[in-house]
């Protein structure tokens, strides 16, 4: 249905197109009323026909656009301009406001007096709405990114990443400086350039193919890769690297991303404890030989009282503990140090874990701890009898100071074709979970340790993954808050 308040073009054809336009169509008087609008435009902004009929176009433009829209109208009438195209804001007959593509043209008489303007208006609300939304989008988006990219740039871990061909796409300050020291003379910003990076011990540089850049682009990942960057040895670095995969929406292999984390400090720093730990044991372990020797002599001896006596097992039990500390000690600083720890032989596995649990159990009795051993008759085995022995005695002591009274500790020992499985299980408290990823630590004391105040230095699992490891096994560590501990030694043979 249309409004009409004056006759309109005879052309029927031309009528029914307007009529039925899909686009908001008007006829617009010079000074700005509606001679005619069409379905769409009245369904568009909400009037009723004949409401539509006794407006203007001043009525139904937003106050904030009638000023520009006036202009090009007077633009017009003027002669300066015979048409003019906007977006503007209509208000509709809800109250609500429409965005509009407001397209006009001026029709004058063939003397050039004005007749009326037609007028072509298309919705543009909901593609306004959609451009708002995306304009939001990404602003979010480049605000996140801005954020990303302050704390990409601010923390004190290099990191790096990598497409799946290898050239490199962004990496942070912090790397650039590590960069800097393996690569002084510029880097090509692709995996596999050779430069000054050298292996955990300092001995050589890395190949191309053992650098963790072309490891991790190969899709390998790993954790803590110790490695040294920097030409000169006064000024070079070491970093630890660790490297994850990264994938697509299909999980196919898309590149790496790398972390390299400056332990220089943490390095030098440990070498400073182990040279002293080292040092200290070498001048302890002579005098503490010849007190014990003495203190034999005067367990044996005729002329000391049995209170005297008594005494004299005690202080020799303290400095045997002693002893065995700095056995521990000396024993750690020469696995840092990459010495020999191990003199295989043929042995029975059997009679050495026989030993230690006969040797365990007074301790154990002391203790209020049942001690109970369950093995083949014989296991043999090529190994370190000493070290081996040194292992069970340090999981005994561990799992009888652990266990409350009335607790048990129990030895199994699982003979099979390819290796032999030793576990030591406790029903002691547990550990607490948080402490799990540490009790291989040297010098680690948990927090069932620190509560109870229990004697120790926090060696004994670290020693026992140490000799483990140089006889090629493995040890297993299984606990549980209120649950006990198992601890399993797995030997090949």
């Amino acid at each position: 249905m249309s409004v009409t308040t004056r006759a309109l073009p005879t052309d029927d054809l031309w009528r029914l197109t307007v009529e039925h336009s899909p686009v908001g169509m008007a006829i617009v008087s010079p000074d700005g009323h509606f001679q005619f609008a069409n379905v769409a435009l009245c369904d568009m902004l909400g009037y009723d026909p004949d409401v539509m009929a006794t407006l203007s176009f001043h009525d139904i433009t937003h106050s904030d656009d009638l000023a520009s829209d006036l202009r090009l109208v007077d633009q017009c009438l003027s002669g300066e301009i015979g048409s003019y195209r906007i977006t503007k804001r209509y208000v509709c007959a809800d109250g609500t406001t429409l965005i509009g593509d407001l397209s006009v043209a001026l029709l004058r008489d063939p003397d050039g007096t004005p007749i009326h303007f037609i007028s072509q208006i298309a919705d543009l609300t909901e593609r306004h709405a959609f451009v708002e939304r995306l304009d939001a989008a990404e602003e979010a988006i480049e605000s996140e990114r801005r954020k990303a990219e302050a704390v990409f740039d601010s923390v004190a871990v290099g990191l790096l990443l990598l497409d799946a061909d290898g050239a490199y796409q962004g990496y942070n300050h912090r790397h650039s400086e590590f960069m800097a020291l393996a690569f002084p003379d510029g880097h090509l910003g692709r995996v596999g350039q050779l430069g000054f990076l050298y292996d955990e011990e300092q001995a050589r540089l890395l190949t191309s193919e053992e650098m963790p850049t072309v490891r991790a682009v190969a899709g390998e990942e790993f954790d803590d890769l110790l490695l040294w960057v920097g030409e000169d040895p006064q000024t070079r670095r070491a970093v630890s690297v660790s490297a994850r995969s990264v994938r697509d929406r299909f999980g196919a292999h898309a590149g790496a991303a790398l972390a390299y984390q400056d332990v220089t400090d943490k390095i030098r720093a440990e070498k400073v404890k182990d040279d002293f730990v080292s040092t200290v044991s070498h001048e302890l372990r002579t005098p503490l030989t010849s007190a014990l020797a003495y203190l034999e002599l005067l367990e044996e001896s005729d002329d000391v009282s049995e209170d005297g006596r008594q005494q004299v097992v005690a202080v020799r039990r303290n400095v045997l503990r002693l002893s065995h500390l700095v056995a521990d000690l000396l024993l750690a600083t020469r696995a840092t140090a990459g010495s020999t720890l191990v003199d295989f032989y043929r042995l029975d596995l059997a009679t050495t874990i026989t030993e230690a649990v006969e040797s365990a159990a007074p301790d154990a009795e002391r203790a209020g701890v049942r001690l109970t051993l369950v093995q083949p008759e014989s296991v043999p085995v090529v190994a370190d009898g000493m070290r081996m022995r040194h292992v069970v005695d340090n999981l005994l002591a561990n799992a009888v100071l652990y266990t409350p009274r009335d607790g048990e500790v129990t030895v199994s020992v699982a003979a099979e074709a390819d290796k032999v499985v030793v576990s030591v299980a406790d029903t002691g408290d547990g550990i607490a979970p948080d402490d799990l990823p540490h009790v291989f630590d040297r010098f680690f004391r948990g927090a069932n340790a620190l509560r109870d105040q229990a004697p120790g230095a926090g060696l004994g699992l670290a020693i026992v993954r140490t000799i483990v490891e140089a006889h090629g096994g493995a040890v297993n560590l299984e606990s549980a808050p209120a649950a006990g501990t198992t601890v399993s030694v797995v030997l090949p043979r």
